[in-house]
């Protein structure tokens, strides 16, 4: 699914930024988590993705993909989505994804 990068996306945010996880509730998510409606993941549901380029809790999104970060120990990859059109570095991409990547083994593709 790396060929995804590029592309302009639309989706519903389910986990907005300052929520918290439905089972780990000790985990607040610093930024939007969502899905892409209608994209089909390789876990059966719709596409997830990690929302940059805002500090405002969303309901929705469009935006660009910018990366996707590969697990090698799960079976879907999370796509990176700027949805203002910014472009963040590696760095910055892994500092904001952190808070949950890190129970997983994987790497930031482009």
């Amino acid at each position: 699914m790396d060929n995804v990068i590029g592309t302009i996306v639309k989706g519903r945010i389910d986990r907005p930024l300052g929520s918290r996880h439905p089972k780990f509730t000790n985990m607040i998510y610093p930024i939007n988590y969502g899905y892409v409606e209608g994209v089909m993941a390789n876990d059966g549901m719709e596409q997830d993705v990690y929302v940059l380029g805002t500090d405002k809790p969303l309901l929705t999104f469009e935006g660009k993909v910018i990366a996707v970060y590969h697990r090698f120990n799960d079976v879907e990859d999370k796509w990176i989505v700027s949805v203002d059109d910014s472009e963040y570095s590696d760095e910055e991409i892994l500092q904001s994804i952190w808070f949950q990547e890190q129970y997983f083994d994987g790497e930031l593709r482009r």
